[in-house]
């Protein structure tokens, strides 16, 4: 086990859990909270900044570093460039699927804002529909939501927030989509290469990063043991032979891992998104180019083949003590059926494993600056020029591995420095508009 070690940027750690408005009180925003019987004319004038921010990008063409409206609110200006950047975006090439809008179809496709049971992918099919879902959905889903933020001020502040300055992981997971699809677009960077599976194990072996091993086969065949007459069986081309699968060994849980976890629960990872300045043209000027933004634990249901069914146990990255869990399942549950049934909120803070009642919050895990170590290690290795990566670290009986990165990363509800991360995100929009703008008129001088 390693020991707690310094780095050279201070991990800071925002009050409450990253999403504070579905489990803990919300954390303070940096804009002031409004006295009593303003509220709601800050919840008007918010929303009147919202439509003439959207007016500025999406009719004026507007540029991120004039925009005179928001001005001191860095999560707000993000927010609401990002979602016009999806019309910018809707066609252009995607670095991992067809185009932009090809990509949100898919991995919206079993997504549905909690309560309507209606998959996301549905209003990403044609540009107007996707408009007009930005436009009046959006704000209108704010509005519901903020109907349980307590007295009539709440509501509004909620309004407020939910619109402008939201801290749900489903909008901090949609703003790494719309960075790395407009940093991997105007860039070309090859980090974004290894997006692809394969060549992720391929190239992490290669540069010396521990990445989870696989079977040197050129094909599989599988047989039930009790069928006859050429059924129960399935044949597998591995990747080594050319093939679409990776064929690899089950690797178990570590022992420390499984302590925390139900008997038969699958192999359960950290997911750690690290930050990297490289794809910054200031990126030298820093004095670390690759810090880790947050640690969560995916603590497998008994059962399960994977960690995607698992409570969630943030993990703070300093000390290595596991705090509270909770999921995000609620955001999963399709079909109309669900619109009765499915709270809108997770308010859930487990301590035990649901599936055991074995302890899992108030544990440490000793080696967490190994953890962090080997993923700051991988970015730097393998994809510097990425902003973001969601790394899925498996602590096994065999070793710690890397199973993949993830680059449309999503921080799984855990906690990290909300405003230093938006000026983090602040400064890449900057720097990639001015690139863009640089771009154009080299090509018109030539």
């Amino acid at each position: 086990m390693c020991k707690q070690t310094e780095t050279t940027i201070p991990r800071k750690r925002s009050p409450g859990r990253a999403e504070g408005a579905e489990s803990k009180p919300a954390a303070k925003s940096a804009t002031p909270q409004a006295p009593s019987g303003s509220a709601f004319k800050s919840a008007v004038l918010d929303l009147l900044s919202f439509y003439q921010s959207m007016w500025y990008y999406l009719v004026d063409g507007g540029d991120f570093e004039s925009c005179p409206y928001l001005h001191g609110r860095v999560q707000a200006r993000c927010q609401v460039y990002s979602l016009s950047l999806i019309f910018f975006l809707w066609d252009k090439p995607h670095y991992r699927n067809g185009t932009f809008a090809d990509d949100m179809r898919k991995n919206l496709i079993n997504v549905a804002v909690p309560g309507t049971g209606i998959a996301l992918s549905w209003f990403c099919y044609f540009r107007v529909i996707a408009l007009g879902f930005v436009l009046f959905a959006y704000p209108f889903l704010c509005f519901v939501s903020a109907l349980k933020s307590g007295d009539f001020d709440n509501k509004c502040r909620a309004f407020s927030e939910q619109l402008l300055e939201p801290k749900d992981w489903f909008s901090f997971w949609r703003m790494n989509c719309r960075l790395a699809s407009l940093h991997a677009f105007h860039t070309k960077d090859e980090g974004y290469d290894m997006e692809d599976k394969w060549t992720f194990l391929t190239e992490g072996k290669a540069r010396g990063v521990p990445v989870s091993p696989w079977l040197d086969v050129g094909k599989l065949f599988v047989k039930h043991r009790n069928e006859e007459g050429g059924l129960g069986c399935a044949a597998y081309k591995n990747a080594i032979d050319g093939g679409d699968w990776i064929i690899q060994e089950c690797l178990k849980n570590g022992e420390g891992v499984k302590e925390m976890l139900p008997d038969d629960a699958p192999l359960s990872t950290f997911r750690v998104v690290t930050a990297s300045r490289g794809g910054l043209t200031t990126s030298s000027k820093h004095p670390k180019m690759v810090n880790s933004l947050s640690c969560v634990f995916r603590a497998g249901r008994a059962g399960a083949m994977t960690d995607h069914q698992s409570i969630l146990f943030d993990v703070d990255t300093v000390t290595g003590k596991v705090n509270g869990g909770t999921t995000n399942e609620h955001w999963y549950k399709l079909g109309l059926d669900k619109c009765l049934h499915t709270p809108w909120t997770c308010t859930e803070n487990w301590v035990e494993h649901p599936d055991t009642g074995r302890a899992v919050a108030g544990r440490t895990i000793e080696n967490i600056r190994e953890i962090l170590d080997l993923v700051e290690d991988a970015h730097t290795k393998l994809a510097p020029g990425v902003p973001t990566v969601g790394w899925d670290v498996a602590v096994t009986t065999k070793g710690m591995f890397l199973l993949e990165g993830n680059f449309s990363c999503n921080f799984f509800r855990g906690s990290f420095d909300h405003d230093e991360y938006f000026r983090f995100v602040e400064g890449y929009f900057l720097d990639l508009e001015a690139s863009m703008k640089q771009e154009t008129k080299t090509k018109a001088a030539a």
